[in-house]
């Protein structure tokens, strides 16, 4: 084995060994690695910017020193002298690999910018925002009548609009005076109406009428992207929505890769806060720019995230949520001011945070059962939020269980040989021919179908560049459906198949989606640990799923609710040959789109909401998977494709599964149904 130092890159998980003196942009070159470069490595362009992570990183089995890529050198600061580069950041042209390293590549340094598809879904929602704007007449002082002109000022907003005693902070009172005077005594304020933890008060004056708006942020803190949707507090309607890569990603994909380097790291959980508060930042800049709007414009803003993150964002030790029984700082609402969390928004900017559920079952879940209300159903309701960390909610006026599900980052392209986030290239849609076992497939970009005229122009400028989440699981599900797959998960040979494209690969099988190295693109193929890696990402869902099915005392549900960005992208059918969700109707399985998002946005524009969630919290009860008996049971049955022991009738008269089996050599009855024991 080589000694030469190991180089990781984040987010996309690709590694190899270099020698001493290799330049980072060379590395991540030779790896196939999405990093920019406009000037070939004379570091005049910045583009190939990336940000070194240090400490232990037990997913990894590595340990990065603090000289682990070469020193600062003179064309880094110059260009930081002329334009600035943030804290923490290298040119990859500039450092070189002295020894093992995480190099954590930034959304903006990627050559193809990070789609994030958290769209705010259309919803009508009742205004009652937090903070609101008032048009008041003060009267003048007098040398009879002497009092402050605050007292006079909050004197006419209780006379004029019936509003209680206000007060007011120190920002107001440094420039009330001057906007009292130069509105001729005539001004507009900003009142937030107040909460369980805020008095109401007073937090910006404009002198006459303000003819503009105020703001709110509703945020999905998401593991892998944050998302946010800016709306006016007054009309309600979205200004903007953005969405950023979430930078904790380069401490570990999943929760637990960074529940353990903060365990590990004597500083590792504040860097990790740090890291996401400035993330946070970052959007809200984007989202204000994007809106034309200044950022102290944004008087309140409302967050959902799981626990994990809960914990991170607001700088707590998620120490106790790595082991059982995982237990939270709190799971109540929080209401906090902006400036306690480092955001850079109206300095009297105000926080909600929803309320966790309990676990690992969090504030994004809460959102979930906010803006999908299965606790208001009269038929069984199972409401999946597809995410790294998946939610899984299930009930009906009678009562509403939750749990939550770890199915690691496949789903969303990561630790797939060919995966990627979703980006112009990406495949996200695939079918394979039944009878030539040829595949077929879409590119994010393009509505063009590769085997269609003028596909190759289509996608000139993007390329084929890997295989997104949803095309990961219609590619399996094909697979499945052709007979290409077996049940257990086994890709079979040309022989067995009748495919051309499978090959042999090591000790089993690949499959070949896509090859593009003539013209200098990339070769898109299916390996046998993809689909293993499916495998272990839809049992955990299903599994959870049926745990709460279980406990309602049912084997079907009457509708299913795909939610989350990546829940609006699945095909309802290639999910259930997957076995990802439980056999129901196609038409009776539907899209929330970004749910939390919703959630968040009706906490965010209707503070009555925010009791409702708060009370509808602690009627949900929540079934730890950890600790139940069956999981693991239900697990090992959902590994198989789409179940080892579940019938699935409505699915089987939907689509003829073959009966092959890949391990014995041969196939055997390619046509026939498969069988199921019940």
């Amino acid at each position: 084995m080589s000694n030469d130092p190991l180089v990781i890159f984040t987010p996309s998980g690709k590694r190899g060994r270099f020698p001493v003196g290799t330049p980072v942009l060379t590395a991540a070159r030779q790896l196939g690695v999405d990093l920019d470069s406009v000037c070939g490595g004379r570091g005049i362009c910045s583009k190939c910017q990336i940000t070194p992570s240090y400490g232990e990183f037990s997913k990894h089995n590595v340990t990065v020193v603090d000289d682990a890529l070469s020193e600062w050198n003179s064309v880094e600061q110059r260009y930081d002298d002329i334009r600035g580069l943030k804290k923490g950041r290298r040119l990859g042209c500039q450092a070189t690999v002295q020894k093992d390293v995480v190099i954590d590549v930034p959304a903006e340094s990627q050559v193809h910018k990070q789609v994030v598809r958290k769209r705010a879904e259309a919803r009508d929602i009742m205004m009652n925002p937090s903070t609101r704007l008032y048009y008041v007449e003060v009267a003048e002082p007098d040398m009879h009548d002497p009092s402050g002109d605050l007292e006079r000022l909050v004197m006419a907003l209780r006379q004029e609009w019936d509003l209680p005693a206000l007060e007011a902070d120190l920002g107001v009172l440094q420039t009330m005076q001057s906007a009292l005077r130069k509105g001729d005594w005539k001004v507009t304020v900003a009142v937030h109406l107040g909460d369980d933890t805020f008095s109401p008060r007073i937090i910006q004056i404009w002198p006459g009428f303000y003819e503009g708006a105020l703001y709110g942020l509703a945020v999905d803190l998401g593991s892998t992207t944050i998302a946010g949707h800016l709306c006016d507090l007054h009309t309600g309607e979205v200004i903007a929505s953005s969405g950023i890569m979430n930078p904790q990603i380069r401490f570990g994909e999943d929760l637990m890769s960074r529940v353990s380097y903060g365990m590990m790291n004597p500083t590792g959980s504040d860097e990790m806060t740090a890291a996401v508060r400035e993330g946070m930042n970052a959007l809200f800049t984007q989202i204000a720019s994007e809106a034309e709007i200044n950022p102290a414009l944004i008087v309140d803003a409302v967050f959902v995230c799981n626990p994990v993150m809960h914990h991170l964002f607001l700088g707590i030790d998620a120490y106790e949520l790595g082991q059982a029984p995982f237990a939270l700082a709190t799971s109540d609402s929080l209401s906090l001011r902006a400036t306690e969390l480092g955001l850079n928004l109206h300095p009297a900017a105000r926080v909600y945070i929803l309320p966790c559920i309990a676990g690992h079952v969090g504030a994004d879940a809460a959102a979930v059962a906010l803006s999908e209300a299965p606790g208001k159903s009269d038929d069984l309701m199972l409401v999946v939020d597809v995410g790294t960390n998946a939610e899984i909610i299930l009930g009906n006026r009678e009562k509403v269980l939750a749990c939550s599900s770890p199915t690691g980052p496949a789903f969303e392209g990561a630790q797939i040989s060919s995966g990627q986030r979703a980006a112009p290239g990406a495949i996200e849609h695939v079918k394979i021919d039944p009878i030539t076992k040829l595949p077929s497939f879409q590119v994010i970009g393009s509505d063009l179908w590769s085997n269609e005229d003028g596909f190759d122009a289509a996608i000139a400028q993007t390329g084929v560049t890997g295989i997104c989440g949803s095309g990961i699981i219609e590619v399996v599900a094909e697979m499945r459906i052709a007979g290409i797959v077996d049940a257990p998960g086994l890709i079979g040979s040309a022989e067995q198949t009748g495919s051309p494209n499978c090959f042999a690969d090591g000790r089993t099988n690949s499959y070949l989606l896509y090859d593009g190295t003539s013209d200098g693109g990339p070769k898109i193929t299916v390996t046998n640990t993809d689909i293993r890696q499916i495998q272990m990402a839809k049992a955990a869902l299903y599994s959870g799923a049926r745990l709460l099915m279980d406990k309602f005392g049912v084997d079907q549900v009457d509708r299913v609710v795909l939610a989350g960005a990546f829940g609006a992208h699945i095909s309802p059918k290639h999910a259930m040959v997957l076995g990802m969700i439980p056999d129901a109707p196609l038409d009776k399985v539907t899209s929330a789109g970004n749910a939390a998002g919703t959630g968040a946005r009706i906490a965010l524009l209707n503070t009555d909401a925010r009791s409702e969630i708060e009370e509808t919290v602690r009627q949900i009860h929540k079934i730890e998977t950890a600790i139940e008996p069956r999981f693991q049971e239900h697990f090992v049955n959902a590994s198989a494709i789409p179940n080892a022991v579940e019938p699935f009738p409505i699915l089987n008269s939907i689509v003829n599964l073959p009966d092959v089996n890949h391990n014995t050599g041969g196939a055997r009855g390619g046509g026939r149904r498969r069988r199921t024991n019940t």
